[in-house]
C-alpha cells in the first residue's frame, strides 16, 4: 500500500474530508439505532405458546409508527436505514409436534405362517372283481405232504378262468360256474408258508379276488437215532433210539412204529428212516451220541472184549 505523503497540501485536505464523513456516518449511525434523548420502545417478552394477536397491519408497530414519523422529517437515505435496522417482531406457531402414534424404530415382522397340510390323493376304490372266490378246499396242509387236489367254490366261473396258485397256472378242470378244481403237486408245497390262490383267464379279463393257503411245518418225530445193533455195520434189523421228552433208550426194529404214527421203514448205520402214517410223510434221522444224563445206559462204559488169541 502506497504511504500518504502529509507534506503535500493537497493530501491533508483529503486527510480531513474523510476523517469528516467518517465521523458523520457514525453520529448518523448511533441516531438510527438508539436517537438523540428519545423514549425507546421496550419489547415484552412473550411465551411460545400465546397466540399472537391480530394487529392492524396499516398502523403498523410503534417502532415502525416512530420510524416512519422520523423518516419524514429526515432525509431520504436515513429513512431507508431506520427501516431496514427496524426490530422484526417475530412470533412463531406452536413448536409442540404431535405424538408419534408407533415406534418408528420396531419393525412389523409378520408371523410364519405353517405351509399347507398336503393332502394325499384318496385312490379311487377298485371296482369289486368280476369273479367270485368264496372258499376252498382245503384251506391249509402241512409241508413235504403227497400231491393232493384243491377244490375252489365261487359264481360266475367259465370253462376259460384257471387257478393260479402262486403266479402258476394249474391244470383246471370245470365242474360249474360255481365250481373248478385242480391238483396241486408235492413240489409246490415243500416249504411252509402261505400260498396265493386266485382265478382268472389267461389275458387276465375276468379275474376274482385271492385266497391264502396256510401252508404249516409238519410235526417230526421227537427222537434221537444213537446206535445199531447188527453182525455187520451196513443195514442192521435193530437200532437203538432216544425218546427227547424222557431220555429213555429203547431198541426198535424194521416196521415198529412209534408213538403211535412213525413206522420204522429203514435202519443204516448213518440214518434211521420213518414214515408218518397220517401224513405219509418221510424222516431221516442221522446218527448222533444222544443226550447224556445221569443212570442213562448210553453213560455205561463198555466192556473190554478180549481176544481168542489173549492167554492168561
Amino acid at each position: 500500500m502506497q504511504e500518504v505523503d502529509l507534506t503535500k497540501p493537497g493530501e491533508k485536505k483529503k486527510l480531513i474530508i474523510a476523517a469528516g464523513l467518517g465521523l458523520v456516518a457514525l453520529i448518523i449511525l448511533y441516531w438510527a439505532l438508539f436517537g438523540f434523548g428519545g423514549s425507546s420502545t421496550k419489547t415484552t417478552p412473550r411465551a411460545a405458546a400465546t397466540p399472537t394477536p391480530v394487529r392492524n397491519t396499516q398502523a403498523g408497530t410503534p417502532r415502525q409508527q416512530n420510524g416512519a414519523a422520523t423518516a419524514a422529517t429526515a432525509s431520504a437515505d436515513v429513512a431507508n436505514l431506520a427501516i431496514l435496522f427496524a426490530p422484526i417482531d417475530y412470533t412463531p406457531s406452536a413448536y409442540s409436534a404431535p405424538e408419534a402414534r408407533r415406534n418408528i424404530f420396531a419393525y412389523y415382522v409378520p408371523p410364519v405362517k405353517p405351509p399347507p397340510p398336503v393332502q394325499e390323493a384318496t385312490a379311487p376304490p377298485q371296482p369289486p372283481p368280476p369273479l367270485l372266490l368264496a372258499s376252498m378246499s382245503p384251506s391249509n396242509v402241512y409241508a413235504r405232504s403227497a400231491d393232493f387236489k384243491l377244490e375252489i367254490s365261487g359264481d360266475k366261473f367259465t370253462s376259460a378262468t384257471k387257478i393260479y396258485f402262486d403266479g402258476r397256472e394249474l391244470p383246471t378242470t370245470f365242474t360249474s360256474p360255481q365250481q373248478l378244481s385242480a391238483t396241486v403237486p408235492a413240489a409246490m408245497i415243500a416249504a411252509p408258508g402261505a400260498r396265493n390262490i386266485i382265478v382268472r383267464t389267461a389275458d387276465n379279463s375276468l379275474f376274482s379276488n385271492q385266497a391264502s393257503l396256510s401252508v404249516a411245518a409238519p410235526p417230526t418225530p421227537n427222537y434221537l437215532y444213537v446206535g445199531i445193533i447188527g453182525e455187520y455195520t451196513r443195514i442192521g434189523d435193530t437200532a437203538i433210539v432216544q425218546d427227547r421228552s424222557n431220555k429213555n433208550v429203547m431198541n426198535v426194529h424194521r416196521g415198529d412204529v412209534l408213538n403211535g404214527r412213525f413206522r420204522v421203514t429203514s435202519i443204516s448205520d448213518k440214518e434211521l428212516v420213518m414214515m408218518d402214517t397220517t401224513l405219509k410223510i418221510t424222516h431221516k434221522l442221522a446218527m448222533t451220541e444222544g443226550e447224556r444224563g445221569i443212570g442213562n445206559p448210553l453213560t455205561r462204559p463198555t466192556p473190554r472184549v478180549e481176544s481168542e488169541d489173549d492167554e492168561p
